[in-house]
């Protein structure tokens, strides 16, 4: 089995208009849904939208966050997972009925893919696009193809049991006048990745995996990035949610249930605050 699960891997191709990522997960996608006992339905589901987020994160090229939400009426709510340009990553879905089969649709219902893109400097975009593909990958494809017009290709594979995720994404590099060309060169590209096998992506690694794809090509192979899971939940925002209530609310809480306790969605970690800890909220001279 490949051992150099958690990397996302940049390449393009120095003759072609086409530029590319790989990334595999093994570490990162078991602490996402570690603590959680999701249908392994959902697990798939959020495994694919871990390697698909990742894909979307490092086409980003200026430091910030992004998230990749679904939200409909189906039997999971919504299905999240956020990161940034370090590739940390946390995810969470809600399960509100029985899954009673596998495709996406049945999962989700009639559905929404919202793309949040939150840069350190500048302002924050969202796109919203209705899922109307059969698989994620298709409905990622669509969105590129609406908002950003840009040719792209996505394949996501997905081994619950064994908690992997891998994914490749292909994109045209639009780097001259001649849009023939880059869409031929991008079509060339996308016959010879399409070719890639869930067992290749688990068990190869990257190098291994881009020789056997494209072997008769020129590909030039970026310095490698690391994939891990990072919650942001802290103490801080805990009692900065807990500020934002009224100091009798805060009173009428303490006496009802002793404490408050938070506990995280995405990691399940769980903040206590006793009587003692929120004195000084209490504090008739505190402002809050």
């Amino acid at each position: 089995m490949n051992e150099n699960f958690d990397v996302l891997n940049r390449y393009l191709f120095e003759q072609l208009h086409v530029r590319g990522e790989v990334v595999q997960l093994k570490q990162s996608f078991d602490d996402i849904i570690g603590s959680h006992d999701y249908p392994v339905e959902v697990t798939q589901l959020l495994g694919e939208l871990l390697a698909a987020t990742c894909l979307l994160t490092a086409t980003l090229k200026f430091e910030g966050e992004i998230s990749v939400q679904l939200q409909g009426d189906g039997p999971v709510a919504f299905a999240v997972i956020n990161g940034n340009h370090k590739q940390q990553m946390r995810g969470v879905a809600q399960v509100n009925g029985p899954i009673l089969r596998k495709s996406l649709t049945d999962l989700v219902g009639k559905a929404t893919m919202v793309i949040t893109i939150m840069p350190k400097q500048g302002e924050k975009y969202q796109g919203i696009v209705a899922l109307e593909g059969e698989t994620l990958s298709e409905c990622l494809e669509h969105y590129f193809a609406t908002s950003e017009q840009l040719a792209t290709r996505i394949w996501l594979s997905v081994d619950a049991e064994k908690r992997l995720a891998a994914g490749m994404l292909l994109q045209v590099l639009p780097d001259s006048d001649d849009k023939e060309q880059q869409l031929s060169d991008f079509e060339h590209i996308s016959h010879l990745t399409a070719t890639v096998k869930d067992e290749e992506l688990f068990n190869l690694d990257a190098e291994q995996l881009l020789h056997r794809l494209y072997h008769q090509e020129k590909v030039r192979v970026f310095e490698p990035q690391a994939v891990s899971f990072q919650c942001s939940c802290s103490e801080d925002k805990c009692l900065a949610a807990i500020t934002s209530l009224s100091r009798q609310e805060i009173e009428d809480h303490i006496e009802e249930y002793m404490s408050f306790d938070m506990t995280c969605d995405y990691c399940q970690k769980t903040y206590h605050f006793d009587r003692q800890k929120l004195q000084p909220l209490l504090n008739p001279q505190s402002q809050h």
